[in-house]
């Protein structure tokens, strides 16, 4: 963990006017846990444009979690998928019409049939504490050092990193590539600082879901939560 105490925010900023968040229904009963690259590469397929724009973000299919004991399956298995399951994409607001052309279309990932359905639309909010569930680490970074990388290069993009949390550590295969990363909660930001990550993310393979910010219940301080989250069951 990694906390420092409050300083001045910037609050200023009420939503992006840069990137929006979009969701699609799927019509798919299973998925390999490990699919983030032949996701991305059937999306290339379809919209061969999310190649070249580097805001694109292109989350991991997962099911639908709950608080009644479900897991993730462990790397390398399946993930059995239920009705309510999303395939959600974070795209320049300039983009929504082209990003609409995959309703109807089928995605083969690997080896399996995504049908995609109807798409709806949501503001990407400057909430105070957003989360990561993949985080490339650098090769050879523990857990306090992975933490003070993050900082820097925060810093480096003039944001003030308060409050920061990593947690558990995935990796998957990407095109003959072994990929590490980690989850991270930042929490306490500023407005222009939330938005300003939701838009940019942070480190490498936005298009295999990685550096992908989105909301989550905050910390103000330990032991006391503040409930803002507009994604639930975050595993």
């Amino acid at each position: 963990m990694y906390w420092q105490e409050e300083n001045k925010k910037i609050d200023d900023v009420t939503r992006s006017d840069k990137v929006i968040d979009l969701s699609f229904k799927i019509d798919c009963r299973q998925i390999p846990t490990s699919h983030a690259w032949e996701l991305s590469q059937a999306l290339y397929a379809v919209l061969p444009w999310i190649k070249d724009e580097p805001e694109v973000g292109v989350h991991q299919i997962h099911g639908a979690a709950s608080g009644n004991g479900w897991e993730r399956p462990a790397d390398g298995e399946l993930i059995q998928l239920s009705k309510r399951t999303r395939m959600n994409l974070r795209v320049p607001v300039t983009r929504i019409d082209d990003a609409g052309k995959l309703v109807g279309k089928v995605l083969d990932v690997a080896g399996y049939s995504v049908s995609i359905g109807k798409m709806s639309s949501k503001a990407v909010e400057p909430f105070a504490t957003i989360f990561a569930r993949y985080v490339v680490v650098p090769e050879g970074l523990n857990e306090e050092d992975f933490l003070q990388w993050v900082v820097e290069g925060m810093q480096s993009r003039d944001i003030q990193a308060r409050k920061l949390l990593c947690g558990i550590g995935h990796e998957f295969e990407a095109n003959g590539e072994t990929i590490q990363t980690r989850s991270l909660m930042i929490a306490d930001l500023d407005k222009a600082a939330s938005v300003a990550l939701q838009e940019k993310g942070f480190g490498p393979h936005r298009h295999y879901g990685c550096g992908i910010f989105i909301p989550h219940k905050g910390i103000k301080a330990v032991g006391e939560t503040e409930d803002k989250s507009h994604f639930t069951g975050i595993k």
